[in-house]
């Protein structure tokens, strides 16, 4: 016989699913199981819409537009245009308080349009902090958000885990003394930053560092690691430090913050150059920006209740089907560990969609994996790297073509940075490519949807592309690889 609960436990109510958080997986997944008459609930404890609505992809890049319109602006001259009788005076100012309001405007509506869809199509929201208490069974309870005061329990037949990540704070000596921004803070500034120090050299740090620099503040970003983007081969990784150092920020490599503090009413790093001499340099700035990594929100999930296996960071794995190590549950988007890409959570939600709804057995095995760095110019990357394909094994032909080697990209001026791609050598078949040049991330599709149908690369030789497109510059880079050297291991 089952236990009564006791009186001041809330009863549990029972739906077909249950979903934790509401990022670009979980939304979408939730509205499509409610449209086919599940009962469903979405558990969300802050903002509708996940990281990418509202501290991540519209926001940043709705900034980053503002800052590449500061930038173009300053850079008329060079395309003959100037002010009539102004042209040894004018100034370019950027009023961060205007760009602020516009970011907001596009979150707001992208969040709103959000928590529409989720209504619209039959989807209980509980506004609240979930955790498990048992298998299958999460108890919410109420936050600054929520517009009641009722905890619930929640019942399911299937749960997903749709937690997202947020910012690594670093043990980092005085960091806890000193004001710092993370890359959620930082979208909130309304008065530009004198001088920015950014700590860390990967995607989300080159972003906010250039963004700023265009705004008008001094940068310096602080990378521990030898290169920028570690990740990438070295050839793009110096081709990104040459374009900031180009926008004028500084860049310090191989350099080990040790220590923060206060600097008058800013702040000072003290770091040391990784494997040289020991003794310590310090650089002082008016913001810290910590973008030093992020990690999962799953520490107060009561994840152990419901038999989920978390990893040593704290991520649940899960299988090629998406699946925890609990029966019924699973887990989708960037709190599985792996890429933490929009794209992929909407590629998680395709799959569960599939497999839940429509009986089917969709998994993740060979999912691409393409992604932009939304730099200017942008780095768009899909596949190996060269150095994970001559890690492989195989052998490989790589092909480079400069942007200034580009019709299209001389027209409107915009010629930093280089294509590159790697190819089997006894196939043919594309294994990957970078693009760091304008619109690298649309080029970068087109070597995706190559690699989508496991064309040669000599069909993308051979094409034919509408003339003067940055896409004919495929062409070119093609027929250098048929002159380069023979293929290598």
């Amino acid at each position: 016989m089952t236990a009564r609960p006791a009186p001041s436990e809330p009863l549990a109510e029972h739906f077909d699913l249950v979903v934790i958080g509401s990022g670009q997986g979980g939304g979408p997944l939730a509205s499509a199981l409610a449209k086919a008459g599940r009962r469903v609930a979405l558990v969300e404890r802050v903002h509708v819409g996940g990281t990418c609505i509202n501290e991540g992809c519209s926001p940043t890049k709705t900034i980053i537009a503002s800052a590449r319109v500061a930038h173009l602006a300053r850079r008329s001259a060079e395309y003959g245009v100037e002010e009539a009788g102004e042209a040894d005076r004018h100034e370019w100012r950027a009023d961060l308080r205007r760009v602020h309001e516009r970011k907001q405007q596009i979150v707001d509506s992208f969040r709103s349009g959000s928590e529409h869809s989720l209504t619209a199509a039959g989807v209980e929201l509980v506004r609240g902090q979930a955790r498990f208490v048992d298998a299958k069974e999460v108890e919410v309870q109420p936050t600054g958000q929520s517009r009641d005061d009722v905890r619930r329990r929640l019942a399911a037949d299937v749960v997903v885990v749709n937690a997202g990540l947020r910012a690594v704070i670093p043990q980092l000596p005085g960091l806890d003394t000193v004001p710092y921004l993370t890359s959620t803070s930082i979208l909130e500034l309304t008065e530009l930053p004198e001088h920015l120090i950014v700590l860390g050299g990967g995607y989300v740090g080159l972003e906010f560092a250039q963004a700023f620099r265009r705004f008008g503040s001094r940068v310096t970003i602080v990378q521990r690691a030898a290169q920028l983007l570690p990740r990438e081969d070295t050839d793009v990784a110096e081709a990104v430090a040459a374009i900031m150092g180009d926008d004028g920020l500084t860049v310090l490599l191989s350099a080990e913050a040790v220590r923060v503090e206060r600097a008058g009413d800013g702040v000072s790093v003290a770091w040391r150059a990784k494997g040289g001499p020991s003794a310590e340099k310090y650089v002082e700035g008016t913001h810290l920006l910590v973008a030093t990594g992020r990690r999962p929100n799953t520490d107060d999930l009561g994840l152990e209740s419901a038999g989920v296996r978390v990893d040593s960071r704290g991520y649940v794995p899960v299988n090629e089907r998406l699946e925890t190590s609990a029966p019924g549950v699973y887990a989708i988007g960037d709190v599985k560990g792996g890429p933490a890409f929009t794209h992929i959570s909407y590629d998680d939600f395709r799959i569960l969609r599939t497999n839940l709804l429509d009986g089917g057995s969709a998994t993740t095995v060979d999912r691409q994996v393409p992604y932009t760095v939304f730099i200017d110019p942008q780095l768009g990357a899909i596949g190996m790297t060269e150095r994970e394909a001559r890690a492989s094994g195989r052998r490989i032909r790589v092909a480079t073509l400069p942007m200034k080697s580009v019709a299209r990209a001389l027209e409107v001026d915009e010629t930093r940075g280089f294509m590159k791609a790697v190819v089997d050598a006894e196939s043919g078949q594309i294994l990957g490519a970078r693009v760091l040049g304008i619109e690298g991330g649309e080029i970068a599709t087109l070597f995706q949807i190559a690699m989508m149908g496991r064309l040669s690369y000599t069909a993308l030789r051979d094409a034919t592309f509408s003339h003067p497109t940055l896409a004919e510059a495929l062409n070119n880079l093609f027929t250098a690889m048929d002159q380069a050297d023979a293929p290598s291991a």
